[in-house]
C-alpha cells in the first residue's frame, strides 16, 4: 500500500476532510439520544417508542454499508465519498422537516444508509495516505471526527434542540454536511492509485467465518455502551438527580471519553489487534457494571459516562483492523461492515435498554444488561481466536 500524498500538508488536510465528515455523521447519530424526550413530546409518542428513531438510523447503516460498498466497488473513491455525503446531507434535511413519526423514521433510515460506507471507505483512504504501519491509527483519525462530535457537535446540537426545538439540531448537521462536501472536494486527492476490486470480490468476504465472528464481536460486545447512552438524558435527571440544563455536560463527559479511547485504541491495535480487543471489551464490561451504582450520584455518573465512552470507543479501531485482516482482498466491504456491526450493536443496545426499562427494572438496568453483552463479546472473540489457531495448525 503506497502513500499517494507524500506532502504531509496535503495528507493531513485530506484526513481532516474525512474526519469532518465523521463529525457530521457522529453528530446526527448521537444527537437524537439526548433529545428523545423532546422528540417524544413533539410527536406525541412515548420515549421508548421515540427510541425506535435511533434504531431506524442504525438499521440504515446495517443495510447500507454492505450494499453500497459492494455495488460501488469499482467507483473512484473521491467521487463515491462526495456522493455519500450528498445523500447524508439531504436525508438530514428531510429529518429536519419531517412532519410525522413515520416520515422521521424513514428519513433517519435513509440518513443511516451512507454512514458505514463513508467511514469504511474513508478509513481505507486514510490508511492508503498514511501507510500500512499506521492503518489502525488512520482509522482512528477518521473516527476522531465521530468522537469529537460527541464532545462538541452533540452538546451543541442538544443545546440548539432544547432552546429552538429538536429540528434545529438536524439543521446543524445539514450545515456540517455542506462544509464537508466542500472540504473533500478541495482537500482530498483524486486517489487514482488506490486499488479497486469488483462486487463479486467484495461479497466474497461474506463467505469467511472469521469475518462473521469479527462482526459478532462488535454486534454483541459494543451494545452495552448504546444501551446506556440511548437513555442517558432520563438516567441523569431521574437517577443521578441532575437538572435538564446540565445534560449537555453529561454528553460532553461521554464524548471526551470517546476521543481519548479512540486514539488510545488505535495505538493499542497497531501493536496487537487481539490484545486490544480483549482489553477494550473487558474494561467496558467492568465499567458498565460499576455504572449501575455510579449512576445514583451526579459526580460518579459523570465519571462513569467518561469511562463508558473511552472503553467503548477503544473497540472501534481494533475491530476495524481485525476485519481488514480476515477479509483479505475484500477490504472495502470489510471496512464498511465494521460500522454495520457497531450499528447493529446500537440498534440492539437501544432495544434491550428500552426492554429492561419497560419491564420496570429502572434506568440503571441497561448498564447491567450492557455488562452482560460485553461478556458475550469476549466469548465470541475467544471462539474466533481458538478457531484461527486450529486452522493455522491444520495447514
Amino acid at each position: 500500500m503506497s502513500v499517494v500524498a507524500p506532502d504531509p500538508t496535503v495528507r493531513w488536510l485530506a484526513v481532516m476532510a474525512l474526519a469532518l465528515g465523521g463529525f457530521g455523521i457522529g453528530t446526527t447519530e448521537f444527537v437524537a439520544m439526548g433529545l428523545l424526550p423532546d422528540i417524544a413530546a413533539s410527536l406525541r409518542i412515548t420515549e421508548p417508542v421515540a427510541g425506535h428513531v435511533i434504531s431506524a438510523y442504525a438499521m440504515g447503516v446495517v443495510i447500507g454499508a454492505p450494499l453500497i460498498a459492494s455495488v460501488t466497488a469499482r467507483m473512484q473513491r473521491k467521487t463515491l465519498l462526495l456522493g455519500l455525503m450528498v445523500l447524508f446531507t439531504l436525508a438530514n434535511l428531510a429529518s429536519m422537516f419531517a412532519p410525522s413519526y413515520g416520515t422521521l423514521m424513514a428519513a433517519r433510515f435513509v440518513a443511516g444508509l451512507p454512514h458505514g460506507a463513508f467511514f469504511g471507505i474513508a478509513a481505507l483512504v486514510a490508511a492508503h495516505l498514511m501507510g500500512p504501519r499506521n492503518r489502525a491509527k488512520a482509522a482512528a483519525y477518521v473516527l476522531s471526527g465521530l468522537t469529537v462530535a460527541t464532545v462538541l457537535g452533540v452538546p451543541m446540537a442538544s443545546w440548539l434542540g432544547q432552546h429552538f426545538g429538536w429540528r434545529s439540531a438536524f439543521g446543524l448537521v445539514v450545515a456540517v454536511g455542506a462544509i464537508t462536501l466542500t472540504a473533500i472536494w478541495y482537500w482530498l486527492p483524486d486517489m487514482h492509485s488506490m486499488h479497486v476490486t469488483s462486487p463479486l470480490t467484495e461479497l466474497g468476504a461474506l463467505k469467511r467465518v472469521q469475518v462473521w465472528l469479527a462482526l459478532l464481536v462488535g454486534m454483541i460486545g459494543f451494545g452495552g455502551m448504546f444501551a446506556v447512552y440511548t437513555y442517558v438524558s432520563t438516567t441523569l435527571t431521574d437517577v443521578a438527580g441532575l437538572s435538564r440544563s446540565l445534560i449537555p455536560l453529561g454528553l460532553m463527559a461521554f464524548g471526551l471519553g470517546m476521543v481519548v479511547g479512540n486514539l488510545v485504541g488505535g495505538k493499542l491495535a497497531d501493536k496487537s489487534v487481539i490484545r486490544a480487543l480483549y482489553a477494550s471489551l473487558t474494561a467496558l464490561g467492568l465499567v458498565l457494571g460499576l455504572f449501575v451504582f455510579a449512576a445514583h450520584n451526579p459526580w460518579t455518573a459523570m465519571i462513569g459516562l467518561f469511562f463508558i465512552g473511552s472503553t467503548g470507543a477503544s473497540i472501534g479501531p481494533a475491530l476495524q483492523a481485525r476485519l481488514m485482516d480476515v477479509a483479505h482482498d475484500a477490504q472495502t466491504l470489510a471496512a464498511a461492515l465494521n460500522h454495520s456491526a457497531l450499528n447493529m450493536a446500537n440498534a440492539a443496545g437501544a432495544w434491550i435498554g428500552g426492554m429492561v426499562i419497560s419491564a420496570g427494572l429502572g434506568f440503571t438496568a441497561p448498564a447491567a444488561a450492557g455488562a452482560a453483552l460485553s461478556a458475550g463479546g469476549l466469548v465470541v472473540l475467544t471462539v474466533s481466536v481458538v478457531l484461527q489457531r486450529w486452522t493455522e495448525r491444520a495447514r
